[in-house]
């Protein structure tokens, strides 16, 4: 049994990027590239309006108020290269090219038009509006490095270097198989004396994704080592990451180290934390098998410790960023810590972190209301409310 640093180092160590691939923008949100992206061309290609207004050349201007004849358009889309004729004016439009000749926008709520003449009532002020050709970005520039994971924000950068794809590290294929004879689907449990909903892996499931692993499937299955084998068997050939829920201790029914036909190549047996003791890490051939504990709290305390840097590797980021403590107070009394390091449910609020009311490993009811776990140390001594702890966002 090793620390949890230890055990993190060793997430971190295994945590690869799996090789690239090229994708459609539709397919990119939320995958991290893996070259950056660098713009076809400048942006804007040439001058264009930054107001609705109309086009003239400053050599034009006289005293307020003054008439010049319309003598042409633009619109966004508009080939460049119009020329605006001496004492004339063109109506033009937001990212319209200017054309050749005029050096200024009047914005329209200072001009007023009938027919073919504009005549131009208040002052237009200092500003040109006018956005100058690759005045965002030239062609060529790098718009976004490698390593950026992309958002929303960063999708709309890179969309415009006009790149038809985009190079990315490739998602982790993942499998999660949840084992117990007690577990039944949600919805189903009531009809069946003894058991109970299988409530971990829709969470695994939902995690999985949000740190950018492509979930396969998951399935439920019972204490059967045949059974177990068989689905562990076609796992192995389909998927990068295999999760196993349950089965993870010592017990006669506990099979999900033994399922796999070869003796796991353990990067950890189990971490002494709380809760979460019984998790482990192995490699099979080459892929990667993450065993989480039954337990409700257990197996999301772990899968944020621990999976959460083992996805953010594997799809390309960088799995360190995955695990950052930060520091803060409780707002309530702190026990002693074991000799185990403890993670402690609680809640972010105004006055400080606020503790579950359960530290239950099997507890489900407060972990929709917990977005904090505070760090224990092992043998900390109890603290009083208001004692400044280390935690990380849940």
């Amino acid at each position: 049994m090793i620390s949890f640093n230890e055990a993190l180092s060793r997430v971190i160590g295994v945590a690869l990027p799996l090789g690239s691939e090229s994708v459609s923008f539709e397919a990119a949100s939320g995958r991290v590239l893996s070259e950056a992206v660098t713009a076809r061309f400048a942006m804007p290609r040439t001058d264009v309006s930054a107001m609705d207004g109309y086009a003239v050349r400053e050599a034009d201007l006289k005293d307020i108020p003054f008439s010049l004849i319309i003598a042409g358009e633009a619109a966004a889309g508009t080939l460049p290269g119009q020329r605006l004729p001496e004492r004339t004016a063109f109506r033009i439009f937001t990212g319209a090219p200017v054309p050749d000749g005029a050096d200024r926008v009047i914005v329209q709520e200072n001009a007023e038009r009938a027919g073919d003449r504009v005549t131009f009532l208040r002052p237009h002020g200092p500003g040109r509006n006018i956005r100058a050709a690759g005045s965002d970005f030239a062609a060529g520039d790098l718009l976004v490095p490698a390593g950026i994971r992309l958002d929303w924000r960063a999708l709309t950068t890179a969309a415009a270097a006009d790149q038809g794809r985009i190079s990315v590290w490739r998602q982790p294929c993942v499998v999660i198989l949840a084992t117990g004879d007690e577990l039944a689907a949600p919805g189903q449990a009531m009809e069946r004396p003894g058991a109970i909903p299988e409530s971990v892996s829709p969470g695994i499931a939902a995690f999985v994704t949000a740190h950018g692993g492509c979930l396969l499937r998951s399935e439920r299955l019972p204490d059967v080592p045949e059974l177990l084998g068989a689905a562990a068997a076609r796992a192995l050939q389909e998927a990068d990451l295999i999760i196993m829920i349950g089965g993870a201790s010592v017990g006669d029914r506990d099979y999900s180290r033994s399922v796999f036909g070869e003796a796991p190549d353990y990067v950890f047996p189990k971490v002494a934390i709380k809760p979460g003791k019984p998790v482990w890490l192995a490699r099979i051939g080459t892929r990667l098998v993450l065993g989480l504990p039954g337990n409700p709290t257990s197996a999301l305390v772990t899968a944020r410790l621990l999976l959460a840097p083992l996805l953010t590797g594997m799809s390309g980021g960088d799995a360190a960023t995955a695990v950052v403590f930060e520091q803060g107070c409780c707002a309530d009394p702190l026990p002693a810590c074991g000799d185990r390091e403890t993670f402690l449910r609680a809640r972010m609020t105004e006055r400080g972190l606020v503790l579950a009311d359960s530290q239950d490993s099997g507890s489900q009811r407060s972990l929709a209301a917990s977005d904090a776990l505070i760090r224990r140390l092992p043998g900390a001594p109890a603290e009083p409310a208001g004692a400044p702890v280390s935690y990380i966002r849940f």
